[in-house]
């Protein structure tokens, strides 16, 4: 009894003892799993990176944020595209700040294109027409000066906010403050720098924009009689769609349109948005990771075929060890506890690769890749399993070796 206590340890010893004897043959089989776990934890941290990115670039849309668009316009078989046709008023922007409870702020949007110049030089931007409200709808802080007011939006003042990188542009170290921008001959104070954003949804440079009062846009700039958008923000997010629901009655029975059907207006809830990139940035993930996970199994695979052929190899051994005493459950371990090894340490390793992979992507690119313990323990379990998997129908085959014929192999 007491020799039964202790061989689990002896096996165990034994099983390492032929794992040291053959090191680069197992090194080479736990290659397999190396790969196949880094590859699992970096592909997956890459996901990772990417949804929260793309989740932050929602974000920076603004805080329970719906828009309302006017339809589009259709000419001579060209289509212009949401916002381009006449059917949202300032009208009916005063309605819904009024009638709609739920709503926190309210922003009219005009928008064009045009040269600014100011300072000696000139630069093609964006000129977003806004209400006061818009920087709170937008979440987007001020790094300098003041936010025009309503007063200035009702006398149509010409007042700009600029964006950070239309500021480099135009007065490059110079701070913009009380400086004079002309647009379309129009000469406009700057009374505020916007803090930097960065790149949006799509892409573009959110800092490359002049923000004035809407009315100003629409007076001395366009001429335009309607809005292209509303922007508005909700008091809560789970009222959204109660919010959304509302302002679609509202701007039916405005436009005199059927409760159903289609609309002259298009609304988009920022929370739909935000639901549909994580669910198809978590596709995307797990598609990556599954793919990754494939090189997991070759590797258990690689397991099973270097064992299959070590019990070839060792079947002389494998008889001396069963005539001296060793029972077949001693012979099952000490393969399985081979396999099992080779699989642990293709899991350490792997996840020190793919870590390290990780951090390096975040170190040459300004993309951050981010590793989560969720994937580590995944991908480690994975590999242990696959060990055990693998390493079952070699350890068995041992085991049931007939000691006379393994003593008489040659």
């Amino acid at each position: 009894m007491p020799m039964l206590s202790f061989r689990p340890w002896l096996t165990a010893r034994t099983a390492l003892r032929a794992l040291r004897r053959n090191k680069l043959r197992s090194i080479l089989t736990a290659l397999g799993i190396i790969i196949g776990v880094a590859s699992v934890v970096a592909m997956v941290a890459v996901g990772k990176g990417a949804q929260v990115r793309i989740e932050a670039k929602v974000a920076a849309l603004g805080q329970n944020l719906l828009t309302v668009f006017a339809s589009n316009r259709r000419t001579s078989g060209v289509n212009s595209g949401l916002g381009s046709a006449g059917t949202l008023s300032v009208a009916d922007a005063d309605a819904i700040a009024r009638e709609v409870r739920e709503v926190v702020a309210v922003s009219p949007e005009v928008s064009t294109t045009a040269q600014a110049i100011a300072n000696g030089r000139n630069w093609q931007t964006a000129i977003s027409g806004e209400s006061p409200d818009y920087l709170k709808i937008r979440d987007w802080p001020l790094a300098d000066g003041a936010m025009f007011t309503e007063r200035e939006v009702r006398s149509a003042a010409k007042v700009a906010v600029i964006g950070a990188t239309t500021a480099k542009q135009l007065f490059g170290p110079v701070n913009p403050i009380g400086q004079t921008v002309r647009v379309k001959g129009t000469p406009f104070v700057i009374i505020g720098v916007l803090s930097s954003k960065g790149a949006g949804m799509g892409g573009s440079d959110q800092d490359d924009r002049l923000v004035v009062p809407f009315t100003t846009v629409m007076k001395r700039l366009t001429g335009a009689k309607y809005l292209r958008s509303i922007s508005l923000q909700i008091a809560n997010a789970s009222r959204m769609s109660i919010a959304q629901a509302q302002i679609d009655s509202l701007l039916r029975q405005r436009h005199r349109l059927p409760s159903t059907g289609d609309a002259d207006f298009r609304i988009m809830n920022q929370k739909e948005i935000a639901d549909t990139v994580s669910s198809i940035t978590g596709i995307v993930t797990l598609l990556l990771g599954s793919i990754a996970g494939m090189s997991l199994v070759v590797g258990g695979i690689g397991i099973m075929n270097i064992m299959l052929v070590s019990v070839t190899e060792r079947t002389r051994e494998i008889g001396i060890r069963v005539a001296v005493g060793a029972k077949g459950a001693d012979i099952m371990l000490q393969f399985l506890i081979e396999a099992v090894t080779l699989s642990l340490l293709g899991g350490v390793l792997g996840i020190l690769l793919g870590v390290g992979a990780s951090r390096c992507v975040a170190f040459f690119t300004d993309f951050k890749a981010i590793v989560s313990s969720g994937s580590v323990v995944l991908a480690f379990s994975v590999s242990v399993a696959i060990g055990v998997f693998f390493g079952f129908y070699p350890a068995r085959k041992a085991a049931a070796l007939d000691p006379i014929d393994a003593l008489r192999y040659e």
